[in-house]
């Protein structure tokens, strides 16, 4: 298995999606290739398109899945653009498809790329997509006070954002805040000192990834669109890792199982709504203990499937 990423909950992903013969099947999120490799393992007439914006995932990915190369496309472009690929590559719908919405061990590790609050001199960068303009640099710099308090009041769910956000500003009036370590001394100065912990900054460390890379914008739409270009019993599986992405797939799951949405008291339904995919996890599965104590980053994982009618 690749050191890039520890696919998480690779076995119950591989279950979840049913493989079939022959199937065609979409990986949203390549990264070390750890699901692209167990789907392809576990259907040896499977065929995998495989999609991520970051050149560093992509080139992993073809070293991790050269023994599949007849059987593997791969995509460097976010998995918002799936459907100008499956266009491209002549798929007209897909068996089952895997997103996997968490950061990749890789780019946590990885101290040039700026996701992690533990290295004092990391650059605020945090692209996934390193072809990408806006960095967390930016964000932190130029973002008036107020866009910062949302964010991290949104995306991060912090309950300091206005303390935190206005310390921010008041130190790049000084001078431009450049490393992962100043951003983290401000956060931690914005949090009373009775709820600082070594952990506290990683509510604001998310939330400026999320806005660096856009991750919830177009999300539901997505998740709607691929959901209907799956072949009737074609499955998808999605990985979240916060509440926010998992409330954005969740109401979607529960959006497109509903049937008739007409009051009760109607006598014929007059909405025209049709159920369109079956729910397969009523409540989500989670990571095993013994995976979580292995793998830490797992503990957070919610895989939701669902299968279309």
């Amino acid at each position: 298995m690749s050191a890039y990423h520890l696919p998480i909950m690779r076995e119950e992903v591989v279950a979840g999606l049913s493989l079939k013969p022959n199937g065609v099947y979409l990986d949203c999120t390549v990264g070390g290739a750890g699901h692209s490799r167990a789907i392809l393992e576990a259907e040896p007439t499977a065929r995998l398109i495989a999609l991520d914006k970051d050149g560093d995932a992509i080139e992993e990915a073809r070293r991790q899945l050269a023994p599949y190369r007849d059987r593997v496309l791969l995509h460097r472009t976010d998995f918002k653009n799936f459907r100008s690929v499956l266009e491209e590559e002549n798929v007209e719908a897909l068996d089952g498809f895997l997103i996997d919405l968490g950061i990749s061990s890789h780019q946590i590790d990885d101290e040039a790329r700026g996701f992690a609050y533990r290295f004092d001199e990391a650059p605020l960068d945090m692209r996934m997509d390193l072809r990408a303009g806006l960095t967390a640099e930016t964000v932190v710099n130029e973002y008036e006070e107020a866009d910062l308090r949302r964010i991290f009041r949104e995306y991060g769910e912090e309950s300091f954002a206005g303390p935190i956000a206005h310390r921010i500003v008041l130190s790049r009036e000084k001078k431009r805040i450049k490393t992962a370590g100043e951003l983290r001394v401000l956060v931690e100065g914005g949090i009373p000192a009775r709820l600082r912990s070594a952990a506290c900054a990683r509510k604001v460390f998310q939330a400026i990834r999320i806005e660096v890379n856009g991750e919830l914008e177009g999300l539901k739409e997505c998740v709607q669109s691929l959901l209907r270009s799956l072949k009737s019993g074609g499955r998808g599986c999605i990985l979240t890792f916060h509440s926010l992405e998992d409330r954005i797939v969740k109401d979607v799951f529960r959006e497109l199982s509903a049937d008739c949405t007409c009051p009760k008291n109607f006598p014929v339904c007059v909405c025209g709504k049709k159920k369109e995919i079956e729910i397969i996890t009523k409540k989500p599965l989670t990571a095993t203990q013994e995976e979580v104590e292995q793998n830490s980053r797992s503990k957070s994982a919610k895989l939701r499937i669902a299968r279309k009618i």
